[in-house]
């Protein structure tokens, strides 16, 4: 359901930063040979491609990686390389010389798009660091989503979305590319369902006699009380 997915998402991401946090605990890694020479190679690589290209929120026209092919040719001359992932960047429309009047929205979901290239006022997203608005012109930024509530303004009409996590791109080109694990309109969201859900997850954390059932019931209770307030707001 879309609550189980909320909650195995965050659950998931609190079992990662608690691998990361412990991890300089753990045994320190034994020596492959295999795998010391594949950072390497992937260390090198990496390195010569942002000698000739720098990240930017403004993809330029895509290009082939001349030293990975001719050094696959020398490896493997019957075998078609693999395609790089500069070959698969699509170009984006330039920066504007003025701010455009509208902004452009793509919202995608792993399993639909909500919005592709719905030119709005403005959205306000739920970033981890708060809410954060965004108009035409906006400086380009990366913020991660927190579970909360998108709302996108246009005209006169405002719709509501209540996402669990993900990430928002905003482009120096009033380009905005929002990618949400799970998102539901706030209008079809069952506040009764909510409230059970709530409270079983306050009984379970009342009730809980390890760390890691106490962690699961407090994930459902920040991601309900997240869809309460996304109710009652």
């Amino acid at each position: 359901s879309f609550y189980l997915s909320l909650s195995g998402f965050t659950y998931a991401r609190l079992l990662i930063s608690s691998l990361s946090i412990f991890s300089p605990t753990c045994e320190p890694e034994r020596s492959n040979p295999t795998s010391t020479m594949f950072r390497r190679a992937t260390s090198t690589f990496l390195s010569r491609a942002s000698a000739t290209r720098r990240f930017s929120t403004d993809v330029a026209t895509p290009a082939t990686n001349s030293s990975f092919v001719e050094a696959w040719r020398k490896v493997s001359p019957n075998i078609d390389p693999p395609k790089t992932p500069l070959e698969f960047l699509k170009t984006r429309p330039p920066v504007p010389s003025t701010i455009p009047t509208k902004l452009t929205v793509n919202f995608v979901l792993p399993y639909s798009s909500q919005l592709a290239a719905k030119e709005v006022d403005s959205v306000i997203i739920p970033a981890t660091t708060g809410e954060m608005g965004v108009l035409p012109g906006h400086v380009a930024t990366i913020a991660e989503l927190k579970p909360g509530v998108l709302t996108v303004q246009e005209g006169t009409d405002t719709t509501k979305y209540f996402v669990s996590s993900g990430f928002a791109f905003i482009h120096a080109n009033s380009v905005a590319d929002i990618i949400a694990v799970e998102a539901v309109p706030v209008n079809q969201l069952d506040a009764d369902l909510v409230q059970k859900g709530l409270q079983e997850f306050t009984q379970k954390l009342n009730s809980a006699t390890t760390d890691l059932e106490k962690a699961e019931a407090q994930i459902g209770i920040d991601v309900h009380s997240a869809l309460n307030s996304a109710l009652t707001g």
